[in-house]
């Protein structure tokens, strides 16, 4: 183990596998060694999983690294990066672990590269804990994008728990540096759509209830949007049974905010509907700019861009400030979490600002 390296304590905090993303990633763009210690340690199963195990081989695989004590199971692991390199990458858990979380670690890494990069990520595209692939396309990518981040997602086959099988292939443009974002007008919701979905042997009755429910609910406490949520029955392109509904608002600047949730053994149709419906009007009912969700995956890019970025959510989630405390430790950039007190925040609001690092791609 390098005794120069940067030693990350695994469960502090939220203490789950976003530490292991994180730090991984900005290890891999900073180029300083880490050293993670008690990984996952209050976990009912600690130390990693199949999902956190290819992520980081995948973060290494990227960045040219040395991998030591990464074996399932492990709580304590040291990355030494080298030189990140494009071309072609391939991550597979062989489980249902998400796609989504596997891109939240290399996405970042793939930005420092000298040329466009292919990930193909295999596994669950519609996870539990985890961001949905459609959340990734629909709601982070074109928030992303305001940081100059561009990348393409082709999504070739879905999975689901507990088989796994998805496939998404994702191109993903160098860039030279992250500009910083400011989202402080969250203005009115001026559309409300989703998907409702069911594949494999589920029947398609289950989709128009998620849908129907769904928007009965939202249709309580905003009355006057047209609610499109198609139901969709997925033949040809998902591997397994599962079911699901995504449903995501649009606001007059430009915010997005999502709600979703997928189906279990057991579960009626309405009840999925209802709980992403519910999940959507929590995340609006705040006034923030970005949902609980987005707020946590922005984190690595302010830190990352060049000048101070600014933007108002809602409470701020311990996955969060997690991401913030290893920001911190990893690069130079430095945030404030300051509670909004203006006319709008009857309701509570915060405004994350971030003096970025500026972290400039030395391969361009």
């Amino acid at each position: 183990m390098d005794s120069a390296a940067m030693e990350i304590d695994g469960s502090v905090m939220e203490g789950g596998g976003q530490i292991l993303r994180v730090s991984a990633a900005l290890s891999c763009i900073t180029g300083a060694a880490i050293k993670l210690i008690k990984v996952r340690a209050g976990r009912s199963t600690p130390g990693l999983r199949p999902q956190h195990l290819s992520g980081l081989q995948l973060v290494s695989d990227l960045c040219s690294g040395s991998l030591q004590g990464a074996s399932i199971g492990s709580t304590d692991i040291s990355l030494t990066p080298g030189k990140i390199r494009s071309g072609n990458h391939t991550a597979d858990p062989q489980t249902a672990g998400s796609v989504c979380l596997l891109l939240q670690a290399a996405l970042p890494c793939a930005l420092f590269a000298g040329e466009a990069s292919q990930l193909c990520l295999k596994g669950g595209t519609n996870a539990e804990m985890a961001p949905q692939i459609d959340y990734t396309v629909k709601v982070f990518k074109p928030i992303a994008e305001k940081f100059g981040v561009h990348f393409d997602c082709d999504i070739k086959m879905r999975g689901f728990y507990p088989k796994g099988g998805g496939e998404v292939v994702v191109t993903v443009n160098p860039v030279k540096e992250l500009q910083p974002v400011v989202m402080m007008e969250r203005g009115n919701i001026t559309k409300i759509h989703g998907r409702a979905f069911v594949a494999g042997v589920l029947p398609y009755k289950l989709a128009k209830d998620m849908s129907a429910a769904a928007v009965r609910t939202i249709r309580k406490e905003i009355k006057e949007l047209y609610i499109n949520i198609q139901a969709l029955q997925e033949k040809d392109n998902a591997c397994g049974n599962g079911n699901g509904i995504i449903i995501i608002a649009e606001s007059s600047t430009g915010c997005l905010f999502a709600g979703s949730a997928l189906g279990k053994k057991g579960v009626y149709a309405d009840k999925i509907g209802i709980e992403a419906a519910e999940m959507l009007l929590r995340n609006i009912r705040h006034n923030g700019c970005v949902d609980e969700f987005l707020q946590d995956q922005l984190i690595v890019f302010m830190a990352l861009a060049k000048g101070t970025s600014r933007i108002r959510t809602g409470p701020v989630t311990l996955h969060t400030q997690t991401a913030i405390h290893i920001a911190e430790q990893l690069t130079q950039a430095k945030f404030t979490i300051t509670k909004c007190e203006d006319e709008l925040s009857s309701n509570v609001n915060y405004i994350i600002e971030c003096q970025g690092s500026g972290a400039a791609n030395a391969n361009l």
